[in-house]
């Protein structure tokens, strides 16, 4: 996961939303471990909410390219 925001600008459609389901997943596993109290650093979960907005920024961007050339 954890993918820089230029290697995430240059996934298309598909790669985005199948990057958004892994971060997802990462997130839940996150909580669930810091729930049970296995996770050393809480920061993790911080950065994988920043990483799940920015690929839907990315997909958001996309769709808005997409109808806009499409009118």
């Amino acid at each position: 996961m954890a993918k820089s925001t230029t290697e995430l600008s240059e996934l298309d459609l598909a790669a985005l939303v199948e990057e958004l389901r892994a971060s997802k997943q990462e997130s839940l596993n996150l909580r669930f471990r810091n729930a049970t109290g296995q996770l050393d650093n809480n920061a993790e979960i911080r950065t994988v909410r920043r990483q799940i907005a920015r690929i839907n920024t990315y997909i958001r961007q996309r769709e808005i390219a997409a109808a806009e050339s499409g009118n």
